[in-house]
């Protein structure tokens, strides 16, 4: 009696085909946004003449010492219920950090080096630029992974809108290193309000800031509107 030939093992499936095209092309989609978010920028005063083909250019806003009490006065202007023009000076001047209370030491002896991040990220501190009627909003973020640390730039640059009865800023270019991070829908969300957005506001400059009516680029200022 002659054996029965043994069965040709079945390829896959057309479902395992799709799934494996899914993941490969899910896989490659995050793979090219590490590259780019790790991929320096070029910080720069003005864009060239002739950008470099695939770069992305960081402009910091300027800092300016001279700007803090006009900036500490239309602060308080604001949170009585006033309008105020601020330029990307006094905003700074807002953002700037807070000097840290000195520790003593022993005369000769070194500080002593500030603790590690506990955290994979970590944001610095905001910058704020307005030119030809756009607003930018950049903070250097330090990203620490298995040991190792790389800063990289986060910046957005848009126009401001009402969003039900609040005024929010809208960006039109996003990116988090060289990656545009617009193309990213959920992604731009988190990053907006977990790193150019995150920082505490007071309670009084965030009740005067829910009463503005409206905020928008003025030349190379912001306007608040109040009623």
């Amino acid at each position: 009696m002659s054996a029965k030939p043994a069965s040709k093992d079945k390829g896959p499936s057309w479902t395992d085909v799709i799934l494996g095209a899914i993941l490969s092309a899910v896989l490659g989609a995050v793979l090219g946004a590490v590259y780019l978010i790790l991929k320096p920028v070029l910080p720069v005063k003005d864009i060239p003449k002739e950008p470099v083909a695939g770069a992305v250019y960081y402009m910091e806003g300027i800092h300016d010492s001279g700007k803090s009490r006009s900036a500490s006065e239309k602060k308080s202007t604001f949170v009585g219920g006033g309008s105020v023009s601020l330029d990307e000076g006094e905003l700074n001047s807002l953002a700037a950090p807070a000097a840290p209370a000195a520790q003593p030491t022993a005369p000769g002896a070194k500080p002593p080096p500030p603790p590690p991040s506990a955290h994979w990220m970590e944001p610095g501190p905001l910058n704020f630029r307005i030119r030809a009627g756009v607003f930018q909003i950049a903070a250097p973020v330090t990203l620490s992974v298995f040991g190792l640390e790389q800063k990289v730039i986060v910046q957005a640059r848009g126009a401001f809108a009402r969003h039900g009865d609040t005024v929010a800023f809208v960006p039109s270019d996003f990116y988090v290193g060289s990656c545009p991070i617009e193309r990213f829908p959920f992604a731009s969300g988190w990053v907006l309000s977990h790193i150019l957005l995150p920082h505490p506001v007071p309670d009084d400059l965030a009740a005067a800031w829910s009463k503005a009516t409206d905020a928008s680029v003025d030349g190379s200022a912001l306007r608040l509107t109040m009623p």
